[in-house]
């Protein structure tokens, strides 16, 4: 069942999305060869409780997992598409790779959902594209997404970017409705058709995440139950932004 938020909610979400956006800014800084995944989930714990809030991944289960999930952050390395645990397999970042940051919050009872994928030191071009069009991607699907719209035109705006460029887009992972919970209704694939879907009504807020592969679409889960990577080995992006549907729009909250 889908969800509308109230104007009291917003408004907190508003504050936690600001709060959210500072978090992973900052968390972007460290990002350069040398620094281990622990210290980026150490980090994100201490900015966190500095703000007085609360991780919304730490000791969440999603639906289907055998264990709660052990950190604050998900920190997926090159061909780690989501969901990669820092502090059970802690690693050392290395110049060229590329690296994601996936962070949810709780700020007075709500929750946003973000994520960044951010280059250490130089990268290759095909990596530096690779992220540009997964960016590009995002905002064209929050372009999209507008009161009296459908889901698969938010869908449809992301897959036109990523075929255009020849990326694999992951269609077995996507964005969802987020604010009261993790994950709510409804759900939002990163491929589909226009005017398909639920309608999108002024008040939803839900989280946007394209995630684009260098070579192919499939993907496979790790032993540790949630990390996600391409079934060949080659690297992945993923943006996201929790948004508010407005009449005239889209409010991005994660900014």
């Amino acid at each position: 069942m889908i969800r509308i938020k109230k104007k009291e909610d917003i408004v907190i979400l508003r504050e936690g999305g600001k709060r959210h956006a500072t978090i992973l800014r900052e968390l972007a800084t460290m990002i350069h060869p040398g620094v281990r995944t622990t210290e980026l989930n150490d980090r994100a714990m201490q900015l966190i409780a500095e703000g007085g809030d609360t991780a919304a991944f730490l000791n969440y289960q999603p639906y289907g997992a055998k264990r709660p999930y052990p950190a604050a952050l998900c920190v997926s390395i090159n061909d780690e598409i989501v969901h990669g645990i820092p502090n059970e397999n802690d690693r050392e970042l290395k110049e060229g790779d590329i690296v994601s940051l996936d962070l949810g919050l709780i700020h007075k009872g709500m929750i946003t959902d973000a994520a960044i994928t951010i280059p250490v030191g130089n990268i290759s071009s095909d990596c530096k594209h690779l992220l540009e069009v997964t960016k590009e991607a995002l905002m064209a699907g929050i372009k999209a997404a507008k009161g009296g719209r459908r889901v698969g035109d938010i869908s449809s705006a992301i897959e036109r970017v990523g075929v255009a460029n020849k990326y694999g887009i992951v269609e077995d992972l996507a964005g969802h409705g987020v604010g009261y919970e993790v994950h709510e209704d409804p759900y939002v694939p990163n491929y589909g058709d226009p005017g398909i879907g639920e309608t999108l009504k002024p008040g939803m807020v839900i989280a946007i995440e394209p995630m684009f592969n260098i070579g192919t679409k499939k993907i496979k889960l790790d032993k540790d139950g949630y990390t996600y990577r391409t079934a060949d080995g080659k690297p992945s992006a993923h943006f996201e932004h929790t948004v508010v549907i407005t009449k005239s729009g889209a409010e991005i909250l994660t900014i």
